[in-house]
């Protein structure tokens, strides 16, 4: 009886664990015939997190820029920039010269954050001074010409204008075609040279010409001056007598106001002289001092930008940006030029400004 009793518990535990087994199996199967979205995940299994992108600081209130020119050029610029972020920028314009002096007047209570030249050295020598906040983070930086903008992202050569000889095309039929040419007696008492005191291309020119010529450079500066040359203001007071006729020559004329002028009809050329010169690349930097530092960024950012750069090229400048080329017209790697030395150049500007205006002073 006990054996029998035992057979049958065993042979039940048997069956149960087939009709057991059958029915999970059927459940699995029907569960994997189910689509995977409408499977329910295991209590064990945390759902995946997807990351979530910071939101863009959101940009307003004001920033200062103080901007070299031209005119036209900077204030397309800051209409754009406004429009693109909602900051309102109080723009002021003039020449380098008048900006860093500017800068020095407010030097015990700094108020701006942006400030554009167009004296690569002066940018050089604010940065060692301290007065600059690197920013390596900005947009299309890689794309600018390396020579003439700072790898830790102190300034920002946006644009480039290069020096030249203008000329008035209904006075001149021969223009000079090397910068030696200008010491010759048919141009005496008709050359004008723009202020280096004012025009910080001006400057970059006679530093960059006296650093790759030494005293050659001086000596033909001197020359030149015998040949009654005259310092005639910064550059747009050089060009005029030369549009009008009163004069026939400017000596480092910057190109984009020439070709600017060229553009609305006035009777002027310029020629890049075959002996080289000198690129004198805008550099744009924030300030330290800056109580705006996004909407400087953003500034920084705008310039490089494509929209920035087409108005660069449209105010007749060369483009910092490596990539950029306007057809029918020359780009930074297509000039003639001098190979110098911005530091040094920075670090003698000064002499050199007192050297020149001795030797042109009456």
């Amino acid at each position: 009886m006990f054996k029998m009793k035992k057979s049958f518990k065993t042979t039940l535990i048997a069956l149960m664990s087939v009709l057991v087994g059958a029915s999970l199996s059927a459940c699995g199967s029907s569960a994997s015939n189910q689509p995977e979205s409408s499977k329910t995940p295991a209590a064990s299994s945390p759902s995946p997190t997807t990351a979530v992108s910071p939101e863009p600081k959101k940009l307003g209130g004001k920033l200062v820029v103080y901007s070299a020119g031209p005119a036209g050029l900077a204030e397309k610029i800051q209409k754009g920039y406004e429009q693109k972020t909602g900051v309102q920028v109080e723009m002021f314009q003039g020449t380098t010269g008048k900006i860093m002096a500017r800068m020095e007047a407010e030097k015990a209570n700094p108020i701006v954050d942006v400030v554009v030249l167009a004296s690569l050295p002066s940018a050089i020598g604010m940065t060692k001074s301290g007065l600059t906040q690197p920013y390596k983070e900005a947009k299309n930086a890689d794309k600018l010409i390396p020579a003439f903008s700072d790898k830790d992202g102190n300034y920002f050569s946006y644009s480039l204008s290069a020096l030249g000889i203008a000329y008035n095309t209904k006075t001149v039929t021969n223009p000079p075609k090397t910068w030696s040419d200008l010491t010759r007696p048919e141009w005496k008492g008709k050359i004008n040279i723009p202020d280096p005191a004012q025009s910080g291309s001006a400057l970059d020119f006679l530093s960059g010409y006296a650093n790759k010529n030494g005293d050659a450079g001086w000596n033909l500066f001197k020359q030149i001056q015998e040949n009654d040359a005259i310092i005639a203001g910064a550059n747009q007071e050089a060009l005029d007598p030369v549009i009008s006729g009163a004069k026939n020559i400017v000596m480092a004329s910057v190109d984009y106001m020439t070709y600017a002028s060229k553009a609305k009809g006035e009777p002027i050329d310029l020629v890049y002289p075959t002996d080289g010169t000198v690129i004198s690349p805008r550099p744009a930097m924030i300030m330290k001092s800056s109580k705006n530092q996004d909407n400087a960024k953003a500034f920084i950012d705008y310039l490089l930008s494509d929209e920035a750069q087409k108005m660069v090229t449209d105010a007749f400048l060369l483009s910092g940006r490596s990539d950029i080329q306007v057809a029918g017209r020359p780009s930074a790697k297509d000039i003639p030029t001098l190979q110098v030395d911005y530091n040094w150049m920075n670090d003698n500007q000064t002499d050199i400004t007192k050297k020149f205006m001795q030797l042109f002073k009456k």
